[in-house]
């Protein structure tokens, strides 16, 4: 299955763009009541235009950012292994996989009355090898998830200890 954070944690940083957004109208409507003849000074005018627009763009290139690290940022499971695809930033980007049948222990985390209530967390996979536990954050459902990575660990292991016999053994068999 493929899985990607809660909806909510990009809302949030929607709200964040939001309030910066405002923030500039808000400086705007504020010049116009405390300072009106700087709106029209020949001086003034061209170096607020510049600086209000280089701030909306920066704003525009924060929410892209976000956009892109939340929804490039995911997980697949298969029946064979677990990839985690990490953005960061716009050009960077780590993929790691990870083998069921490597997978020790598998934790569901639920913190806080909002992830309680809108069923969202993270999942924490660990190995026995020294690379760092694998992190699903913010996803839906995560108690869901961890039962079902649990019960494919447990077909790839059987799969694994009790191998099928090809079909030219088979026929010898019997």
């Amino acid at each position: 299955f493929f899985l990607r954070r809660h909806p909510l944690i990009f809302a949030f940083d929607l709200a964040v763009v939001a309030a910066l957004g405002i923030v500039l109208v808000a400086a705007f409507v504020l010049l116009r009541r405390i300072a009106p003849e700087l709106l029209e000074s020949p001086l003034a005018q061209p170096v607020l235009i510049l600086t209000s627009g280089a701030y909306a763009l920066s704003v525009w290139l924060f929410a892209f950012v976000r956009f892109v690290d939340y929804y490039l940022d995911s997980w697949v499971v298969t029946d064979d292994c677990v990839l985690n695809i990490e953005q960061h930033g716009l050009f960077s980007r780590t993929v790691s996989e990870l083998r069921l049948n490597q997978i020790q222990d598998i934790t569901s985390e639920m913190k806080g009355f909002l992830e309680t209530f809108l069923t969202f967390g993270d999942v924490y996979i660990q190995t026995a090898a020294e690379r760092e536990r694998f992190q699903f954050k913010n996803i839906n459902n995560p108690d869901d998830v961890k039962l079902e990575i649990a019960r494919l660990v447990d077909e790839c292991k059987r799969r694994h200890h009790h191998p099928q016999p090809a079909p030219a053994q088979a026929a010898l068999i019997t």
